[in-house]
């Protein structure tokens, strides 16, 4: 079984946006025409059809992603939830999670939500620049934004919001008086995230072709990175993961299930889960195509996931891959396999050397300065070539 530290979780994924945003590669689409019932019924299915393969135990956190979720009826959260709660059971703590685009109208809809069941909300802030949010493709402005942070503030215990940094033409100045401004909205967890390039974007497709200009060089991005790191740390908004700050006890359960390698269950269309079934990790995929998930999950008949039984290694792999993210690192103790089978002992030393991870015992952590480059490190450690 997984450990109680790291939680069960429950992800229900929303495919539908406004607007898709130059910069996403998440599997979100543009619909005008939704059909709320027939959506409401699918994921009622598969909750049913999930509880039958997953562990029997209470859910300590559910998170509604996108997509943009928030543009779901409330009344199809309330009945996910009740659904959920009718199977599985929820943690007296139990997290619930909505991701929310701050426009005005959306906004309105969040005491609907919290009456659903909804405590925590993520709001996709990007910028505190109207300039700079329209070239990331964003709907709303800054004062929508910053209307919607007051409301979720007075509906909801618990309010994230995230920050894109890194972006066209963005001075480390400029990108000062920003965070600042953000810290002092913040009320216990803010998401930090340096623009990244995707292919199969739209920014992806300009940059290919010389059309994305003003990009931060790697000495400007290493020294965001660092401000991020110092105004946090003054407000005591602990880095407990890469991009991720909070005040203590603000941490993203949900979250953290992942980066600790718990069990979650996945809905919805291109939603993964990882389940613990007879002492194995599973993993399991559904259909990505919103249109051709829902008409299966409508059909009791159709299949709506693919199941993969992950080796020992390659579960240990992902446990590092997602553990070495967070701030405390992984215990080797928790692999199934050899330690030096799954991580490249030499390049582990060598890193060790440089400063860029720590290891105590079967603890291993990447440092501080190891954290900005943690990709690289990811890469030397993961064996991929071990069978």
């Amino acid at each position: 079984m997984h450990s109680e530290e790291a939680g069960f979780g429950l992800y229900v994924h929303w495919p539908y946006c406004e607007a898709k945003c130059p910069y996403c590669d998440f599997n979100s689409f543009v619909e005008k025409s939704i059909d709320h019932d027939a959506w409401t019924q699918a994921y009622l299915l598969e909750l049913e059809r999930a509880y039958r393969v997953s562990p029997n135990e209470p859910l300590t956190s559910i998170f509604f992603g996108g997509g943009t979720p928030s543009l779901m009826r409330p009344k199809t959260v309330e009945a996910v939830l009740a659904k959920a709660n009718s199977l599985w059971g929820f943690s007296n703590d139990v997290e619930i999670t909505l991701e929310a685009n701050p426009s005005s109208v959306e906004a309105q809809k969040f005491t609907d939500f919290r009456l659903a069941g909804i405590n925590r909300v993520s709001l996709g802030v990007q910028s505190l620049v109207d300039a700079d949010l329209k070239r990331l493709g964003r709907l709303h402005t800054v004062d929508e934004a910053l209307t919607a942070l007051d409301i979720a503030n007075a509906e909801f215990d618990r309010v994230s919001f995230d920050l894109i940094y890194g972006r066209q033409d963005q001075t480390l100045g400029a990108w000062s008086h920003e965070l600042d401004r953000a810290l002092e909205l913040t009320s216990g967890h803010i998401s930090l995230y340096q623009l990244t390039i995707e292919p199969n974007t739209a920014f992806g497709d300009r940059y290919a072709i010389g059309k994305l200009s003003g990009l931060p060089n790697e000495d400007l991005g290493a020294d965001m990175y660092e401000l991020v790191q110092d105004r946090c740390g003054a407000r005591d908004l602990m880095a407990y993961e890469v991009s991720n700050h909070a005040k203590k006890g603000h941490e993203s359960r949900h979250n953290l299930t992942y980066w600790r390698y718990g069990d979650y269950v996945g809905i919805g269309p291109g939603a993964h889960g990882r389940l613990t079934i007879s002492q194995q990790k599973v993993a399991t995929e559904t259909i990505l195509a919103p249109q051709l998930w829902l008409k299966a999950a409508l059909d009791a008949d159709t299949l709506t996931h693919s199941t993969t039984c992950l080796t020992n290694f390659e579960a240990d792999q992902e446990r590092a891959l997602m553990g070495l993210r967070l701030k405390d690192g992984i215990d080797t103790k928790d692999f199934r396999s050899d330690q030096e089978t799954v991580l490249n002992a030499q390049k582990l030393n060598e890193l060790q050397v440089l400063g860029l991870i720590d290891k105590q015992g079967s603890r291993i952590c990447a440092t501080q300065e190891g954290r900005p480059v943690l990709n690289y490190i990811l890469r030397s450690i993961l064996d991929t070539d071990a069978t």
